[in-house]
């Protein structure tokens, strides 16, 4: 994408409202009057009545003239699959460092079935393992009734709410609901639905991996703020601790005789996308990554807009834009979903990384393999293009 391509100015007005329905969940119109208008007599600051002509004062405006300014000093260039898959080695390397380094040594998975319960079509199983030594992951293994050969696996990650209970069907009272809700519409179920195996697993900071704190703010709190800070603090990144639990997840799923490990693919909505997007770069046991709700250019949203700190990697922008990333999956399998009136993850900024990934496919001969479906809707899973690539790619 082109830096010049919206003019500062221009791109400033246009996130203006789009920042404010984010954060306040305002209607177009309201966040369009609440930030147009100001009431006669209001103090509007202290350089209200003041001529700051040719000064600069504002915040994003620094942030996109420095962005400008900058060129990623590992951005794809490479003009042929030989050198193209050097460049994925180095940069894999450097994604690894820039996102806090994983553990030298697996830990004992110590896996454990608290409950199994069967429904209409599915089984579902409840499970905990361990991550790291001092660390638990949670999960849904949804496996398909009355099937007889290995199946493939998709891990499925849900973004900011209620974690995957969220995306299992389970309702805010615990009870299975009669209709797909919400903005992640229960895409776990809709996977074994389609006739593979679903690990629904809990992202650290949401659902039963919160701090306490949160947890008495009701069930749809989370704690990324700060366990994603203190991450930070260690050199670390949420994206870091969050793509590990996926690792560990395909560990277990190749403890599993049901599962094909040969057929893993990763989904996830929002912050699940980040992590989908993420896990498929550094992990090549995955072979299809679906991202929802998600895929764009740190520009035009991570940057611009308001969003949770579990998004950001220190430094990324020096050597990558997210396009590169998607690069990293590459001759993989990669499905992208957009929302023409996602607030947070603007549609030209979905558009324009989506062509830049799919020039990156092309260099590895691969460009099929690379998919994307823009919906007329919000911030929401779609899921048709989705399962429609994964029933020709896994």
């Amino acid at each position: 994408m082109s830096r010049k391509t919206i003019a500062r100015r221009q791109f400033l007005k246009q996130n203006l409202a789009a920042t404010a329905i984010a954060v306040s969940g305002l209607t177009d119109l309201e966040a369009l009057a609440k930030t147009s208008t100001n009431p006669q007599g209001q103090y509007r600051g202290p350089l209200s009545d003041s001529d700051v002509t040719g000064r600069h004062l504002d915040s994003l405006e620094f942030s996109l003239s420095s962005y400008e300014n900058l060129k990623p000093s590992m951005s794809f260039a490479a003009t042929n699959e030989a050198s193209a898959r050097l460049w994925q080695k180095r940069v894999r390397n450097k994604l690894s460092e820039l996102l806090g380094g994983f553990p030298l040594k697996r830990s004992a998975l110590e896996p454990r079935i608290l409950e199994k319960k069967q429904f209409d079509g599915y089984a579902r199983e409840k499970i905990v393992f361990q991550s790291r030594e001092d660390l638990s992951v949670f999960g849904y293994l949804l496996l398909p009734s009355k099937v007889s050969n290995r199946i493939a696996a998709i891990v499925c990650l849900p973004g900011h709410g209620r974690g995957c209970d969220d995306i299992v069907g389970i309702a805010e009272n615990g009870q299975q609901r009669a209709t797909k809700s919400g903005y992640a519409r229960d895409f776990a179920l809709q996977v074994v639905e389609n006739g593979y195996a679903a690990f629904a697993i809990e992202q650290l900071g949401f659902g039963c991996r919160r701090d306490d704190a949160s947890r008495k703010k009701g069930l749809g709190a989370s704690s990324c703020q700060p366990s994603a800070g203190a991450a930070l603090l260690f050199g670390r990144t949420m994206i870091g601790w969050r793509a590990w639990d996926v690792m560990r997840s395909i560990d277990y799923l190749k403890t599993r005789r049901e599962i094909d490990s040969s057929r893993i693919a990763t989904m996830g909505i929002s912050g699940g996308g980040t992590v989908s997007l993420f896990s498929a770069a550094l992990d090549d046991r995955i072979k299809v990554s679906v991202v929802s709700g998600y895929f764009n250019t740190f520009r035009d949203s991570i940057l611009s807009l308001s969003h949770c700190i579990d998004n950001y990697v220190p430094g990324i922008l020096n050597y990558l834009e997210m396009y590169d990333i998607a690069g990293l999956i590459a001759p993989r399998a990669l499905f992208v979903e957009s929302g023409t009136r996602d607030p947070i993850f603007p549609i030209s900024g979905s558009r324009a990384a989506v062509k830049k990934a799919q020039e990156i496919y092309s260099v590895f001969g691969a460009p099929n393999r690379i998919g994307h479906e823009v919906f007329d809707d919000e911030h929401v899973f779609y899921g048709k293009g989705a399962f429609e690539f994964l029933e020709k790619t896994l």
